[in-house]
């Protein structure tokens, strides 16, 4: 199931937030994700501690797999001028381009992170219960 509101949510993350190169949309988006899961709906709500720890853990994970590319930023990660059409443009369309392919690999080890992360602290949970 996709929760299309979420999706539209984290659209500008692309592009290392909105286009600029910045922080890496994959590493925004799996802290979104601990945040949809342990973050409080409301301002009368007490916010889950686990919040803090889980994306502290998410976040040193990702800079260890990003660290053979220059670090959590898009600009080192994917090495496009996101301002320059024509770079955006073959980016997407060559499916031989290296750096989507790094992109693509990320995202799948990334994944793989976070889910044995929150797997991890699920089991944690069960365990204090």
């Amino acid at each position: 199931m996709v929760d299309e509101s979420a999706v539209k949510a984290v659209g500008a993350y692309g592009g290392g937030i909105a286009s600029s190169g910045s922080v890496c949309g994959i590493l925004l988006g799996g802290i979104a994700m601990i945040s949809s899961i342990y973050s409080r709906g409301s301002l009368d709500e007490k916010e889950n501690p686990r919040i803090w720890g889980l994306s502290k853990k998410f976040l040193k994970k990702f800079e260890e797999i990003t660290e053979p590319y220059g670090g959590i930023n898009c600009r080192d990660i994917a090495c496009v001028d996101w301002k320059d059409k024509d770079a955006v443009k073959e980016y997407y369309s060559n499916p031989e381009n290296s750096s989507r392919k790094i992109c693509i690999e990320l995202v799948g080890e990334a994944a793989c992170i976070l889910g044995e992360l929150l797997e991890q602290e699920e089991a944690r949970e069960k365990t204090e219960k």
